[in-house]
């Protein structure tokens, strides 16, 4: 209803940018509808229509929006969930989008006005803002002024960042109370109070300035709107329902869960209700997170997605008491339900769900070790955990912090959070801190040009520099700079970008990277002319970008031959394309046998030495898509895309990368190593082309020169066999002689054996420095003294091995002395090193053999 809508308002239905957010430095997944769009706002692209539509899958569980804590306490939070949103890039303004907004939500929702009220933006004197009167005028024509509420600047005024696009916005709550409840308190009082009842459903942004780095604002050229609408919020509110979590959004995920646990929802038990109500939510950021290629990880993103993971884990394991994998057995059901809006899930519902399960079985093999450590540090009763012990269970048992956060809120104790961090960044390099990034305004030189990649076949081009700015990061300072025209490729799509230089007249300026941000190509230098008008000539390092090519090109050569020989099931999950070789990440759960990699190598230097033309064509995204072309899944395309086809019958691929003309211009392809890099990825590393060649005169020049050690032998092999065979038969001979000569070691020191009187104790005092190969070999004489001697006893030995110190110490049951106590307190600091045991038998190893003759009158004065 919602797109149907705003199509018969001659809006233009695009369809859901990924979760998982690439070439936006400023964000690690889409955490807001507009975020697709952000060019638009900024001037960097030009929208292919003024008035859009559609629904966006969103995350928000990082950074300014957090909202995880609060996920399954409360019914109307979620990790993932659809912003409904429509658009207008400098169209249509607030009339139209008030007077829609409310059209839609009363007269094809009917939902009831009396139930309604919104707010606008009071206004704020300090920037010299004034009250939205236009929002406020446009209401009234629709809706009651007693339920035209004033918001202040966190409500109603809205900001993509520190800097850029803002404006006021006006909000539409609703009040889901009972008459009688709605009686008794007046709704206008609950708005944006965090009552569960009364919640926002709808947010009408109009950005209408800029927000420049000193703080102050300037109106846009172009006004724009941008709205969203919570999807859950919306449903819950057309079923009548109390909460989110009631209705057909969710209920078939809860009652899944209610089959798979035996257990029954029931909202009487907290706990237990909060535990359903967190798998419904989490298992689809999960799986949508996965689909668009963001693999659970240690580090960034992919940390993010492991937290929620172990964060349903510990619910299901815990409040479920159910003590195996659950969440991949919801796969299929959710694929299912978004199969006709976001069908990239159902397309990878094996490999999701496969990459769930390994996952939750990693978890599970820690956490209910982590639980114990856990229930022993609440059995202190301490009021707080302190940040060791937190970062023990983050570092050992795999526990994130909000994990730990968790079960520490519901049993009432704090968290030394200040501790933990400074554990955390001990373990980050323990003395590097990361320096923010200082951004400045961009300096404008070309207002309203837009930036234009003309760098397929073109490797110099005369352009001019629209505008540029300085970054300082890690005290370091970077310029970036935009041209009109530039034949420089910015890194996406796993090619890296260009390198090259600028040139004005004689003056030559080094680009060392060029990165994409959003849609803007960005060229990186490490200074800039002192006068940067004009005209400018712009060349890319043409040899470098050959190679970075033939490896490009390799790729889709690779994934095709890989789909032939292991099966349709393989997807790209992740490549990296540059001058010095390439890797290529896939979905696949089996380690690739010698045969099937020669047989994936064969193929595509087949298809090498066919010289294939490399055809590449503009087409109607459908039309591609009829074609049979693969789509890389977690990447967003256009109407129009970019088709690169080698043997229309081998290779179809949207690419928006640079290729060669003929696959005969790669010369060779060779696979250097294939492993796996997380649960259901594996990585093939190659090489094409020049490199491929260099590598391969390398192995040969290694084997020449083994040929030449074993002085030229016909039969190589059969030498290095026989060299093997002779070694392990000579190791044997030696073992022998070694133990005959520790025992000979043992029995010169038993006949050296000290009596000592301690305490009114005979003490068998065994001590000396041997010559030995190995510490074990200490160890083992240290032991075998034991077994010979009766009564008590204290064996000290010691050795230089290889310039280091080592020590072994053995006493009996019975002595008050303590290896371990010894070995901790006085034998490693004076050997600087380090050791361990227990009572009866500890060892010690070091960096100091200098005072290593001291050891044995140090342990002797202790007896």
């Amino acid at each position: 209803h919602y797109l149907d809508f705003f199509k018969s308002k001659a809006h233009n239905i695009v369809a859901s940018a990924p979760i998982v957010v690439k070439n936006d430095p400023t964000l690690m997944f889409t955490n807001a509808g507009m975020n697709q769009f952000k060019d638009y706002f900024l001037g960097n692209a030009v929208p292919t229509s003024s008035r859009i539509a559609d629904t966006q899958k969103c995350l928000r569980v990082s950074g300014k929006h957090n909202d995880l804590e609060e996920v399954g306490v409360d019914t109307y939070h979620h990790t993932m969930f659809e912003m409904l949103g429509n658009w207008s890039f400098g169209d249509y303004f607030k009339a139209e989008a008030i007077a829609w907004s409310w059209e839609l939500l009363t007269e094809v929702y009917k939902i009831d006005k009396d139930r309604l009220y919104v707010s606008i933006f009071e206004g704020d004197a300090s920037e010299n803002i004034p009250r939205d009167d236009e929002a406020y005028n446009e209401w009234k024509k629709v809706i009651a002024q007693d339920r035209i509420l004033l918001g202040n600047k966190k409500d109603n005024f809205w900001e993509m960042g520190d800097t850029g696009p803002c404006g006021p916005c006006t909000e539409i709550h609703v009040d889901m109370r009972s008459d009688a409840e709605r009686e008794a308190v007046s709704g206008a009082t609950l708005v944006n109070n965090d009552h569960a009842q009364v919640i926002e459903i709808w947010n009408n942004v109009f950005i209408q300035f800029n927000r420049k780095k000193d703080g102050s604002l300037e109106p846009l050229p172009a006004k724009h709107v941008d709205t969203g609408m919570g999807f859950e919020r919306l449903v819950r509110v057309i079923q009548g329902k109390q909460s989110n979590y009631d209705t057909d959004v969710f209920t078939n995920t809860i009652a899944k869960t209610q089959e798979i646990v035996g257990i029954k929802y029931d909202y009487s038990d907290s706990k237990q209700a909060i535990a359903f109500r967190v798998l419904a939510d989490h298992i689809r950021a999960i799986s949508f997170a996965i689909a668009d290629g963001q693999l659970p990880s240690n580090t960034g993103a992919g940390y993010v997605i492991r937290r929620i993971l172990r964060r349903a884990v510990r619910y299901y394991y815990s409040s479920l008491n159910y003590k195996q994998a659950l969440l991949h057995q919801l796969v299929t059901l959710i694929a299912t339900q978004f199969e006709n809006v976001f069908p990239e899930l159902k397309a990878q519902e094996a490999f999701v769900s496969k990459v769930i399960l390994e996952e939750e079985n990693s978890f599970l093999a820690t956490l209910d070790r982590g639980l114990k450590k856990m229930d022993d540090i609440l059995a202190t009763k301490n009021e707080t955990i302190a940040g060791k012990d937190a970062f023990e269970l983050y570092d050992t048992f795999g526990f994130p912090i909000d994990l730990t956060r968790l079960i520490a809120q519901e049993n009432n104790i704090q968290i030394d959070e200040v501790g933990f961090e400074e554990e955390l960044q001990k373990q980050k390099n323990r003395s590097r801190k990361a320096s923010e990034v200082d951004t400045e305004d961009w300096i404008e030189l070309l207002p309203n040009v837009k930036n234009e990649f003309v760098g397929y076949n073109t490797f110099e081009i005369n352009t001019q520099i629209i505008k540029y700015r300085k970054v300082s990061a890690k005290g370091k300072t970077l310029y970036q700079i935009v041209l009109a025209q530039t034949p420089f490729y910015a890194e996406s799509g796993g090619q890296v970008g260009d390198s090259g230089k600028l040139r004005i007249k004689d003056v030559e300026l080094k680009i060392i990277d060029t990165k994409k941000e959003n849609d803007l190509i960005i060229h990186i230098a490490e200074n800039i002319f002192a006068d940067m008008s004009g005209d400018v000539l712009a060349i890319i390092d043409a040899s470098n970008r050959r190679k970075i090519t033939r490896h490009h090109t390799a790729t889709h050569l690779l994934q095709a031959a890989l789909q032939q020989v292991l099966g349709k099931h393989i997807a790209q999950k992740g490549s990296m394309n540059n001058a010095e070789n390439m890797r290529f990440d896939f979905s696949h759960f089996a380690k690739m046998s010698d045969t099937e990699i020669a047989e994936v190598e064969k193929m595509v230097n087949q298809k090498i030495r066919q010289n294939i033309p490399v055809v590449i064509k503009s087409l109607p995204k459908d039309e591609a898509t009829q074609l049979g072309a693969m789509a890389l899944f977690g990447e967003k395309y256009g109407d129009v895309v970019r088709v690169v086809i080698i043997d229309p019958q081998y290779s179809i691929e949207l690419c928006g990368g640079t290729h060669v003309a003929n696959t005969g211009e790669l010369g060779v392809f060779k696979i250097t190593s294939e492993a796996a890099i997380a649960s259901g990825v594996r990585r093939i590393e190659a090489l094409a082309g020049c490199k491929a060649e260099a590598y391969i005169n390398n192995e040969l020049q290694i084997l020449k020169d083994v040929k030449l050690v074993f002085k030229n032998p016909k039969d190589l092999q059969k030498s290095i066999t026989s060299l093997v065979d002779e070694k392990n038969n000579l190791q044997k001979q030696l073992d022998i002689l070694e133990a005959r000569a520790l025992v000979n070691m043992r029995n010169e020191l038993l006949l050296k054996a000290e009596k000592i009187s301690s305490n009114g104790t005979q003490i068998t005092f065994v001590a000396d420095m041997l010559e030995v190969n190995n510490a074990d070999a200490l160890r083992k004489i240290c032991l075998d003294c034991k077994n010979e001697i009766e009564g008590d006893y204290l064996i000290c030995l010691s050795a230089n091995i290889g310039g280091k110190p080592f020590v072994a110490i053995a006493v009996n049951d019975n002595n008050n002395l303590d290896c371990s106590k010894i070995i901790k307190e006085h034998i490693a600091p004076l050997i600087k090193g380090g050791g361990g045991g227990n009572k009866t038998l500890a060892t010690a190893g070091g960096q100091d053999a200098s005072r290593l003759s001291e050891v044995i009158n140090i342990v002797k004065a202790l007896v």
